[in-house]
């Protein structure tokens, strides 16, 4: 079933204090997308991500030699921050990469999946594609309190209850939509084909990761623009700017 909502309203996304004291340098870009069409296949967005993994593979990276890349590096340092091993839940963007960096390609899942992937490998930042549509007024990135349900992607049936600490996106109705900050994306959040009302979200811990996430917000934006008529315009969060409403009037939030 279509996700988008007729006249869903505005969604304000907040990086909680307590997060930002433990990680200072994080920072979130964000895009919302209030609606396209995710098709299986899309032509410019395949040829980006065959462009990346190739790239990647020339470099013929070690799984050590990813986990030293400085994005990276500071997303380790970030996860033990909020004391969770990086070793064994690397962030999202570790994983692709060492998916590809070893000689293998990405499994090819939508346009906006792959769109995500694509730029996540260049950048090498977490970048990923979420579905909003079931998420009205606030989706906060903060510590868990552990009272929070998170429906595993693919196995929504089988609900799970995030550790108090852990970093999570949660919204207002006590729904986690993340594990381990973004290790794992949750069931009600992903990307599937049809009508879609999409919350784009790239992150960094880095020292300058504001730049790396300027650049990459870019990215996304140019591939959106061949895919759909109407984004928004780009939102970024840290410790300076906690919190910013996304979803808001066309005439002042969306460009073409």
């Amino acid at each position: 079933m279509d996700s988008t909502t007729p006249g869903a309203g505005a969604l304000t996304v907040t990086v909680d204090e307590r997060l930002s004291e433990r990680v200072p340098g994080y920072v979130l870009g964000l895009i919302a997308v209030p609606d396209i069409e995710v098709v299986r296949v899309a032509a410019a967005v395949g040829a980006l991500l065959t462009a990346a993994e190739d790239a990647l593979h020339s470099r013929r990276l070690s799984k050590a030699d990813v986990s030293a890349l400085p994005t990276i590096a500071a997303w380790r340092d970030a996860y033990r921050a909020v004391d969770v091993n990086p070793n064994r839940f690397p962030c999202a963007a570790e994983s692709v990469l060492r998916r590809v960096a070893k000689g293998d390609r990405l499994p090819r899942i939508n346009s906006l999946v792959d769109l995500c992937n694509a730029v996540s490998l260049g950048s090498r930042l977490p970048v990923a594609s979420c579905d909003v549509g079931a998420i009205e007024g606030e989706l906060s990135v903060r510590l868990a309190d552990g009272s929070e349900t998170y429906l595993p992607l693919g196995a929504p049936d089988a609900p799970e209850h995030p550790e108090p600490g852990e970093v999570v996106y949660a919204d207002g109705r006590g729904r986690a939509h993340s594990r381990r900050w973004n290790w794992r994306q949750g069931d009600v959040v992903k990307t599937d084909l049809g009508r879609r009302r999409l919350l784009i979200t790239v992150e960094a811990a880095h020292e300058g990761g504001r730049d790396d996430v300027d650049e990459a917000l870019g990215r996304v934006a140019d591939a959106l623009a061949g895919l759909t008529g109407e984004f928004g315009r780009p939102l970024v969060l840290d410790r300076s700017t906690p919190s910013g409403e996304l979803f808001g009037a066309p005439s002042s939030a969306t460009v073409r």
